[in-house]
């Protein structure tokens, strides 16, 4: 499936720097895989090109100036890859079909509203837990610890994201806002905001 979106991200962890992007984000199910092509506007005229993958188990964060100038190149598997393979299952709220158990998640409840979701791609083991709506839809998810990038050093930290303004697209109910943010051990920070522009789905016979 291919999904467009348009928002802003937040480039600072201890301020307020929000700034405008568009992405294009192309997703397969099976194998669980996804590909995330951003520009966000630092200044008009001056955009950063954001690459964000899982890919065949790998996970790559790539980031240029203008497409030229690289900010940012981390790839391969380990702490980045699970942590790409983190937002693809958080994400599946745009493709519920992968949640299903017949794609190999296992749920386990927590609550009368909550559960946790368990993937399992190669080496990695991932756990997600999943709180619905009245209407049985996901309204969050939440990851006990995600590596997140400080500089040129990842840190585990609590994360955190919220689903609503539910729409009917192509036979699915899917979510066309989103946000997303860090829990800071001084406190939480949203680091997304992201409305869905476009989004078409693929079904493989």
């Amino acid at each position: 499936m291919t999904v467009e979106l348009a928002g802003t991200f937040n480039l600072s962890h201890t301020s307020e720097r929000w700034k405008r992007f568009t992405s294009r984000q192309t997703i397969v199910a099976r194998r669980p895989g996804f590909l995330w092509d951003a520009e966000i506007a630092l200044l008009p005229g001056l955009a950063v090109r954001v690459l964000d993958a899982y890919i065949g188990g790998q996970g790559m964060l790539h980031a240029a100036v203008l497409g030229l100038f690289q900010v940012a190149d981390i790839h391969g598997d380990g702490e980045i890859a699970r942590g790409e393979l983190f937002r693809f299952f958080a994400e599946a709220a745009w493709y519920p079909t992968a949640l299903l158990p017949s794609h190999g998640v296992r749920w386990d409840a927590f609550d009368d509203h909550s559960a946790y979701a368990t993937l399992v791609d190669g080496p990695l083991t991932l756990t997600l837990l999943f709180r619905f709506n009245d209407a049985g839809l996901i309204d969050s998810f939440r990851a006990e610890a995600r590596g997140a990038m400080v500089g040129r050093t990842m840190v585990m930290i609590p994360w955190e994201g919220r689903w609503s303004d539910y729409r009917t697209r192509n036979g699915m109910t899917v979510p066309n806002v989103g946000e997303v943010e860090w829990l800071w051990p001084e406190g939480r920070r949203s680091y997304f905001r992201g409305t869905v522009t476009s989004m078409r789905f693929e079904f493989l016979p």
